[in-house]
């Protein structure tokens, strides 16, 4: 009851009730089990993972936010240890001076984001002081930046669509829990990614050529969290999203369905379930007897993301709200 109270205080009761209406496929369920089960087993003590990128800050985040985006309780619940070593393992990597978490803007946002999703859920005072100076770094990176937007570094003065995403969801989700963010700051972001955007809906890397699904999975779920979804460059994004609901990103795949399960429910719930139907299908393939699953990023990673791209069959985070 504890843990339905304190999600309902940073704003989720509205998904709670949706949650219990639908019925979560039983396939969905068993994967995202199996997965938390083979994050659980495969934790070390220091609250991280043992492989190629399950020390970095951003995959130990995203494995925190498979636990939190499934309902587990951060406190009592079967995998409370889990997700509280691995907020312990983040916020002893944070910098006490300047911030800072990792290092590159990828951990330093995927990481502030699992302290967003977690303060106000995980009993722990350390969370929002630490919450509120990684934001501030995020926004001070900003400031520095000429193109009003984000890349590897804190000081780089340019910026690419793949790291502005996930800083500005990251700014979202710090917004749902109650950390103050400029509008001045949304506004630059979203400059700066419209740039990226062809004629064709699609976005690109650094500029308008050369979209993606992925890219443009990362630009069209920016422009919902900041409900600007009435505009006809937004729509042809969503259409763009919608004629490639086959696609399969090679190099990263977890990535990919991670962004694009979101960008589709908040664009266009029936396109999202069609596109959801085929992606539980899909992992349940290619998911190990052990729960894990295959990719060059690494079991841990590979697997938060996985269930991650289940998660909107849960709707338990705040930025899952439409």
């Amino acid at each position: 009851m504890l843990w339905v109270l304190a999600l309902a205080a940073v704003g989720v009761g509205q998904d709670l009730n949706r949650r219990q209406d639908d019925t979560v496929p039983p396939q969905a369920e068993s994967i995202y089990e199996k997965g938390l089960q083979y994050l659980a087993k495969t934790q070390n003590a220091e609250g991280s993972w043992t492989d190629s990128t399950g020390s970095e800050p951003a995959a130990v985040g995203l494995c925190v936010a498979a636990f939190l985006a499934h309902g587990e309780d951060p406190n009592n619940g079967p995998y409370a240890t889990v997700m509280r070593r691995g907020i312990d393992y983040i916020l002893k990597q944070q910098d006490a001076t300047n911030g800072y978490i990792g290092s590159s803007m990828y951990n330093h946002a995927f990481a502030t984001k699992a302290l967003a999703e977690s303060y106000g859920v995980i009993d722990n005072p350390k969370i929002a002081p630490a919450l509120k100076k990684a934001v501030d770094l995020i926004l001070s990176a900003q400031k520095r930046n000429r193109l009003g937007g984000w890349r590897y570094t804190p000081q780089s003065t340019d910026a690419d669509t793949t790291v502005t995403g996930c800083n500005m969801v990251t700014l979202f989700a710090a917004r749902n829990a109650g950390i103050p963010v400029p509008d001045e700051a949304i506004k630059k972001g979203l400059a700066f990614l419209a740039k990226c955007r062809s004629s064709d809906g699609s976005y690109g890397y650094t500029s308008a050529f050369g979209g993606k699904p992925t890219l443009t999975a990362i630009g069209s779920l920016c422009a919902s969290l900041a409900k600007e979804k009435d505009t006809r460059s937004y729509k042809a994004s969503v259409d763009y999203l919608k004629k490639n609901l086959d696609y399969r990103e090679r190099y990263y795949p977890y990535y990919y369905e991670y962004y694009m399960s979101q960008a589709l429910f908040h664009a266009d719930e029936e396109a999202w379930r069609e596109w959801n139907a085929r992606n539980i299908r899909y992992l349940g393939t290619i998911q190990s007897r052990e729960g894990a699953f295959p990719g060059q990023q690494g079991p841990s990673f590979n697997t938060a993301g996985a269930l991650l791209s289940l998660a909107l069959n849960y709707r338990y985070l705040p930025i899952y709200e439409k």
